[in-house]
């Protein structure tokens, strides 16, 4: 008779549990803060020398 081979991934996926309401709204309410930082980050540290130049760009009229 053939040896049965134990899968570990299937273990893993027997011992899954849902996860407590309270414990996802915070992790959610986590994530979109860190996702509001790096974007308010993004916003001052990428275009910052587009803002510069703007700023202080001069018009070949003057």
């Amino acid at each position: 008779m053939a040896k049965k081979i134990r899968n570990p991934f299937r273990e893993l996926e027997a011992s899954l549990r849902e996860v407590p309401p309270g414990m996802k709204k915070k992790v959610m309410n986590d994530i979109a803060a860190a996702k509001l930082i790096m974007d308010l980050a993004s916003l001052f540290s990428f275009n910052i020398g587009s803002a510069l130049r703007k700023l202080f760009r001069t018009s070949g009229n003057n």
